[in-house]
């Protein structure tokens, strides 16, 4: 399964390739200042919440299902306040996100 369905991609940039890879780099650089900041349990758990929200739009706007998916489970248990929200689901499927992102710019 591919970290980006090009065919989501396809559909939030009206086919323009010139704006993928725009929104490719927005959602790159927001995993990679979200994402240490989620997994962070010193910060407040509705900043942490706010945080997963942010990335699941950023991740549904690229086509990103999965990492899409998992921050919407983390921002889901953060709200409600339910134990602890496991990172490292979500670490390992925007890791893979970013590898595909950097593969297609090579």
């Amino acid at each position: 399964m591919q970290a980006i369905d090009p065919a989501e991609l396809e559909a939030q940039t009206g086919g323009d390739a010139d704006l993928a890879r725009e929104v490719l780099e927005l959602f790159a650089g927001q995993c990679r200042s979200i994402l240490p900041r989620l997994a962070d349990p010193a910060l407040p758990r509705d900043a942490r919440a706010d945080l997963a929200h942010t990335l699941k739009g950023s991740a549904a706007g690229v086509g990103a299902v999965h990492v899409r998916a998992l921050a919407d489970a983390a921002e889901t248990r953060l709200r409600a306040d339910t134990g602890a929200v496991p990172v490292d689901d979500l670490a390992a499927a925007v890791a893979r996100a970013l590898a595909e992102i950097a593969e297609a710019r090579a």
